[in-house]
């Protein structure tokens, strides 16, 4: 029953199958029933399954999955290989597990080494987004836009849970203490955030309850017509201080609001329109009289244009209110008509004032003495025949006279 064909094992007599080994042979099991042929390729079988996983670990190890489970099971394997219920080359088999527990070993420092060093950045980008938080916690609360704000809360959060599903995992230690961090700028924010939320409920409600009573208090306004716009436009005034009650309420608020001033207005504009339609007359005759009053623009003599401006007055006065829009363009003309009777009246005291006269008469005196001495030095000068002091005293002679000649003299 022997067999010495296949060159790693054979069967006994008693159907005992041994593997052939450096050491010598190794029984590894018993196949009575079948003819040795048999035997062996069950038990090369055997061998095949176990060279199947070390080729399935060389593979994974050259692409580079390397981790504590493979080394392990290139261990087991190591062992299995040497007592293995086998038949083949289990010296090579042993032989290729040997070195790739080698690369095995340098594989898994090295991813060692790559782990290190991506838990080292997951670290590091956990850091950078808990000092975000925390330099968002740490801003003056009172002056936050908490819309942008939250919205940047909420996208650090979400890389943060990102990161912990697909990240490196971090010691426990590190893990935890970063979320306390990121954990505690987290309640920070949003308890002032609610706190601001609280306070601005209270304020929009507190805002809304006083434009409500301000409304109220327009519409009854509304029996007085255009007497009530004066007292409309003192709630106008309470109604930008009273604060804002969220948009929507605020719109809705303000047209009720400018409502019932707008039915003000309108009383107020139906008035003025009889009014102006009333004073049209009074215009055009106020008109009539500005133009019949630039006569008195040309009229030299102060007094004669004061009488007449006195009597042009008299008759505006009488003549009544003008349309309101109007009012401005002939007060303005008006004035300018009693500003040139004013300046009129203004120059002749000028040139008539007492003091002012005595004062001329002075200087005039003074010139007059000095223009007859210079008449006789430049005699004198001409019987010498002197011609530069000839020159001299004829020029300042003749500037003299200018000046006399100034002051009416």
């Amino acid at each position: 029953m022997a067999s010495e064909k296949q060159p790693w094992g054979r069967v006994g007599d008693d159907g005992t199958v041994y593997v052939r080994t450096p050491d010598g042979e190794r029984a590894v099991g018993q196949y009575p029933d079948g003819d040795p042929a048999e035997a062996i390729a069950y038990y090369e079988r055997k061998f095949a399954d176990l060279e199947s996983e070390v080729s399935l670990l060389e593979q994974r190890v050259r692409r580079g999955m390397v981790a504590e489970t493979v080394l392990s099971t290139i261990t087991e394997l190591a062992e299995q290989i040497r007592t293995a219920p086998a038949v083949g080359d289990l010296e090579s088999l042993a032989a290729r597990v040997e070195r790739l527990g080698g690369s095995a070993a340098e594989a898994a420092e090295a991813h060692k080494a790559e782990l290190a060093e991506a838990r080292q950045r997951a670290r590091q980008e956990r850091e950078a987004l808990v000092a975000e938080a925390e330099a968002l916690a740490a801003q003056d609360l009172s002056k936050v836009q908490w819309r942008t704000t939250t919205q940047r809360l909420d996208e650090l959060f979400a890389r943060w849970q990102e990161l912990q599903k697909s990240g490196p995992r971090l010691s426990k230690s590190d893990a935890d203490a970063l979320w306390k961090r990121f954990s505690a700028a987290r309640r920070t924010l949003d308890t002032a955030r609610r706190a601001f939320f609280a306070q601005l409920e209270t304020t929009t409600k507190q805002a809304r309850s006083e434009k409500l009573a301000l409304i109220e208090q327009a519409e009854a306004l509304a029996p007085r017509g255009a007497d009530g716009v004066p007292a409309y436009r003192e709630l106008l005034e309470k109604w930008k201080k009273a604060g804002r009650s969220g948009r929507k309420s605020d719109d809705a608020l303000w047209e009720r609001f400018k409502a019932a001033g707008d039915v003000l207005f309108a009383a107020k504009a139906s008035a003025d329109a009889l009014v102006d339609e009333e004073y049209g007359a009074n215009l055009r005759a106020k008109e009539e009289l500005l133009a019949e009053g630039e006569a008195i623009r040309a009229e030299r003599d102060p007094a004669a244009a004061r009488a007449k401006l006195t009597a042009l007055q008299r008759r505006w006065d009488a003549i009544g209110r003008v349309p309101r829009d109007r009012v401005r363009a002939v007060e303005d003309r008006m004035r300018s008509l009693e500003a040139a009777v004013r300046a009129k009246e203004d120059e002749h005291w000028r040139a008539n004032n007492p003091e002012t006269q005595a004062r001329v008469s002075g200087v005039r005196e003074q010139l007059e003495a000095i223009i007859a001495d210079l008449e006789q030095r430049l005699e004198d000068a001409k019987a010498r025949k002197d011609a530069a002091v000839v020159k001299a005293l004829s020029e300042e002679l003749e500037a003299r006279r200018s000046w006399l000649s100034v002051m009416g003299g």
